[in-house]
């Protein structure tokens, strides 16, 4: 669906009016290069990026934005995709969906979105190289990626560009910073006295034990051992499942659980299962009175909130765990979460790849201003941009020292360590009101910066951060567990990575989708009543009827397509050219290819 004339007619018409347009300029109506006609070259040009990720809605605002001004001279407005608004169908009816176009993953609208001419061909009249040139040069993999998806999706009648996906790396070689970090409140443990953590048996133990050590939290209200929030749950409930991936090593496909170092296939209702297993667990916990009551009924943020005070003692996420409550305050008083991981676990690490993980970064075909919507994602493609769209302004809050070490400026240690509360110097706003709210990647945060002295994009890496612990309690962890960092930890023991393919989840078609609605809101509802069982009778009671309700509305039909899409994702891990190989970890599975890092 063409937009823009090509450059061979533009240059046509510019020629045959030449006198015309010199009077223009002579009258100050001249127009800025790139903003569609929409205004004067002093008239800021407004985007809209329409993102499915974001959390926000209007007007992008502070430092990022005056970054974007004064470089492009552009503002964004921020159109996210609310659960249960509708809002993609509603402007894919229109046929606009936007300038800048973010997709949550590749399967879900994406498909459609090209079917119905919604999205711009990176290639046509030269949009790629002429306006995105960074991307054209160091992203062809995931370009050529895109381009075989388009194949897969139009059965062959079409193979144009017409996005890249997330989370890029430099090399597939690598596997991603661990997520599943198994945070707990390790000072209280060092109050219990160190005591052995093989399985999750003497996980539960171990926090029985810091409840009694630590009943109440910061705000003299109830502490748990867990606080959970239902926001993120889709084909099952996200902490259930993310409880097997971070223990057994087994990623989340479809309607169960599949093990990368196998292929083998656990659904989610399958007795002694994985799922259910974990299921249990939480339930186990919720009769001990570890549970946070609320956990079916708040929302991510409530749930951070008690973490930050206090009130919850352990997170398998490293987000909900050290990176929310590891203040300077905290630290220096003796406080700390930080990595237990039991001996028997093998949490799942995401690899890398070159190929772009499932979001999509796309320009929707009725933009007046495809060449601006590709300038600024290439700008965020650069080393610059995206250590931008991550860290802050550079020289305001990080730079690049002598030798091309990255470091946080004092400044930018504020700001990293408090986003919400930390406000910008010469920008409106906290640096949290500044942070980009398309919330998407587009380097993967532990690829290479070419721009550096041969660190990643990862701050938690650079020298500058690789240093001694400055608080007791973090020279305690150190001491104790032999390491000075987490992945240092936690690639001593058991872990499985997930190999990047070019595996993607195909769009379902109406009759599947309708009975994978009623199936996966059966799981659960019936999960979360099951986790907050009273007692064993009552759980597997409640467990009976979720699996029978679920069985009444088609979960045979579900787990079919399930089962077939995890045999697909084995075919295309298996075609992989470089081989798996065992990490040093013992039952370990590594792999020299990666997947995704979310």
């Amino acid at each position: 669906m063409r937009k823009h004339l090509s450059k061979k007619v533009l240059s046509m018409l510019l020629a045959s009016s030449m006198v015309i347009g010199s009077a223009s300029v002579m009258t100050g109506c001249g127009n800025k290069s790139g903003d569609g006609g929409g205004g004067s070259k002093d008239e800021p040009v407004t985007l809209n990026v329409f993102s499915q990720l974001a959390n926000y809605s209007g007007m992008q605002g502070g430092w990022s934005a005056d970054i974007l001004l004064e470089k492009f001279n552009v503002k964004l407005n921020i159109i996210p995709d609310p659960a249960g608004q509708s809002v993609y169908d509603t402007r894919a009816e229109t046929g606009d969906l936007g300038d800048i176009v973010v997709f949550g993953n590749n399967y879900d609208k994406y498909p459609t979105a090209i079917q119905q001419g919604l999205l711009y061909d990176w290639n046509e009249d030269g949009l790629l190289e002429e306006f995105g040139p960074y991307i054209n040069e160091h992203m062809q993999d995931a370009i050529n990626n895109n381009k075989e998806l388009t194949k897969t999706i139009t059965e062959g009648a079409d193979d144009k560009c017409y996005g890249i996906g997330h989370a890029i790396a430099t090399s597939s070689e690598n596997h991603a910073a661990f997520m599943y970090t198994w945070d707990i409140r390790w000072d209280l443990y060092k109050e219990l006295g160190y005591p052995e953590c093989k399985n999750l048996d003497d996980y539960i133990e171990i926090i029985k034990d810091m409840q009694k050590l630590c009943p109440k939290d910061e705000s003299d209200k109830k502490t748990y051992a867990v606080s959970l929030w239902n926001q993120w749950d889709d084909a099952m409930v996200m902490y259930v499942k993310s409880m097997a991936t971070a223990y057994y090593g087994y990623d989340e496909q479809g309607l169960g659980l599949y093990d990368p170092a196998t292929g083998d296939y656990y659904d989610a209702l399958m007795d002694n299962g994985p799922y259910l297993e974990m299921l249990k667990f939480f339930n186990k916990l919720y009769q001990e009175g570890l549970v946070d009551p609320d956990s079916m009924t708040q929302t991510y943020d409530q749930a951070i909130e008690k973490i930050k005070n206090g009130g919850v003692f352990t997170s398998i996420f490293n987000y909900s765990g050290s990176l929310a409550y590891n203040t300077p305050k905290h630290l220096k008083d003796g406080k700390m979460m930080y990595c237990l991981k039991p001996e028997e676990a093998s949490p799942l690490v995401y690899g890398m790849t070159t190929l772009g993980g499932d979001r999509i970064w796309a320009i929707g075909s009725k933009s007046e201003n495809p060449e601006l919507a590709m300038e600024v994602i290439n700008y965020l493609c650069t080393p610059e941009g995206y250590m931008v769209s991550q860290y802050g302004p550079k020289g305001e809050t990080w730079d690049y020292d002598e030798e091309g070490n990255t470091y946080f400026t004092e400044f930018g240690k504020k700001c990293n360590q408090d986003k919400m509360g930390t406000k910008m110097e010469k920008h409106e706003g906290t640096y949290h009101d500044g942070e980009l709210q398309i919330n998407n990647l587009t380097w993967a945060l532990d690829a290479e910066n070419p721009d550096s002295n041969g660190e990643t994009y990862n701050s938690k890496y650079w020298k500058s951060e690789l240093v001694e612990p400055e608080n007791e309690i973090e020279k305690d962890w150190a001491e104790k567990t032999g390491c000075i960092t987490i992945d240092d930890y936690m690639e001593k023991g058991k872990y499985t990575v997930a190999p990047v393919s070019a595996y993607a989840k195909p769009e379902m078609d109406q009759e599947l989708s309708t009975v994978w609605n009623q199936v996966t809101s059966a799981i659960k509802t019936g999960s979360w009543q099951a986790m907050y069982a009273k007692t064993d009778a009552e759980f597997d009671k409640i467990v009976d009827n979720m699996k029978k309700e679920a069985e009444s509305y088609g979960y045979q039909q579900c787990l079919e397509w399930s089962r077939n899409e995890a045999a697909k994702r084995k075919s295309c891990e298996d075609a992989l050219t470089t081989s798996s190989s065992s990490s040093t970890g013992s039952d370990t599975t590594s792999s020299s290819s990666s997947s995704e890092a979310e």
